[in-house]
C-alpha cells in the first residue's frame, strides 16, 4: 500500500493528453448552453459521455476539486453579502457548523482557528440577501440555531467583488 493510500489520500492521478485538453477547456467554466458536456466534447474531440466519465475520474482522484456554479450574487440582485462569524464552544462547533451549513440560505460554512485575543471567532457562514435587513434576519435564524453555544458574533459585509480563480493550466 502506498503512503498516500495509508493516510487516506487518493493516489496520484495520471492525466493523458485528452485529460489535459479537457481541463484546459473547462477551467474557465462550462459553457452556458443546453448540452455543455457535448459542447466541451466538441472542443476536446471526444463524446459527451467520455467528457462526463473523465471528469468523474478526475474528481475521484482529486485532480479536479469540484464542478459547480459560481454565481455573481450582485447580478442576481443579492446586494448584501455578509460573512457571519461566531465564537462557538469548541466541543459543539463541528455539530453546530454542520447544522448551520445545512440551512438553505447559507452558501458556505466552515471552521477556522481563532486568533486570540484579537479574533475570537471559529465558525464562519456566508449569507446573501437583497438588503442588509434580509441578511440580519438570516443571521438571527443562525443565532437561534446556535443558542447559548455561541458566545459572540459579528458580520462582515462585502464591499466589492473579488475575482476568485484557482490554478490555471495553459494549452
Amino acid at each position: 500500500m502506498s503512503p498516500t493510500a495509508e493516510a487516506g489520500v487518493a493516489p496520484a492521478c495520471v492525466i493523458d493528453a485528452v485529460d489535459r485538453r479537457l481541463i484546459v477547456a473547462t477551467q474557465e467554466g462550462l459553457p452556458l448552453v443546453l448540452e455543455p458536456y457535448r459542447a466541451v466534447g466538441e472542443v476536446v474531440g471526444i463524446e459527451a459521455a467520455e467528457v462526463i466519465e473523465r471528469l468523474r475520474r478526475l474528481l475521484a482522484h482529486g485532480a479536479v476539486r469540484r464542478i459547480g456554479a459560481v454565481p455573481n450574487h450582485y447580478r442576481l440582485g443579492l446586494l448584501a453579502n455578509g460573512m457571519t462569524v461566531w465564537d462557538v464552544e469548541d466541543a459543539q462547533v463541528d455539530r453546530l457548523g454542520a447544522d448551520v451549513g445545512a440551512l438553505p440560505f447559507v452558501t458556505h460554512c466552515y471552521r477556522r482557528p481563532r486568533n486570540l485575543p484579537v479574533w475570537p471567532y471559529n465558525l464562519f457562514a456566508m449569507v446573501h440577501g437583497a438588503t442588509r435587513e434580509e441578511v440580519e434576519v438570516k443571521r438571527a435564524e443562525i443565532a437561534g440555531l446556535l443558542g447559548s453555544a455561541a458566545r459572540g458574533a459579528d458580520i462582515l459585509y462585502s464591499t466589492r467583488i473579488l475575482k476568485k480563480t484557482g490554478l490555471r493550466i495553459f494549452a
